[in-house]
């Protein structure tokens, strides 16, 4: 998937047209769906409803985040107990912090979508109970 991103904001994906355009939704769930694992794509629940969809990909990206910071902290004290060298282990390093900006990024975005899915949504009225 490319990170480049659209001109609604420098966090807005381009893969994802502007919302209030035709078939907008269509294409945030679609990108949504792209930043969760394969297996998710058969659950109804989430392809139907786009702001659960919305919610799981942050959730998603939330333990990706924690999962990188936690292997970026790690590598200096880990990495040479498993025999890996100091170039490898300043080349991992890069990468970790290059992998943490473009998560941080997405996220970013996921909440961008949804809040314009939220905005684009109607308050369901509430009915009064008579007592």
């Amino acid at each position: 998937m490319s990170q480049t991103f659209s001109p609604i904001s420098s966090d807005w994906p381009y893969q994802v047209k502007t919302p209030g355009s035709p078939d907008w939704e269509r294409t945030a769930a679609r990108w949504l769906r792209d930043l969760l694992p394969a297996r998710y794509a058969g659950y109804s629940t989430l392809t139907r409803h786009h702001i659960l969809l919305a919610r799981h990909a942050q959730l998603q990206l939330q333990h990706e985040i924690r999962a990188v910071r936690t292997a970026l902290q790690t590598s200096r004290s880990e990495l040479p107990t498993l025999g890996v060298s100091e170039v490898i282990i300043e080349s991992t390093i890069r990468m970790y912090a290059t992998e943490l900006e473009q998560l941080n990024r997405l996220a970013r975005g996921v909440r961008l979508i949804t809040e314009a899915f939220q905005a684009g949504s109607a308050p369901v009225p509430r009915r009064r109970v008579h007592a």
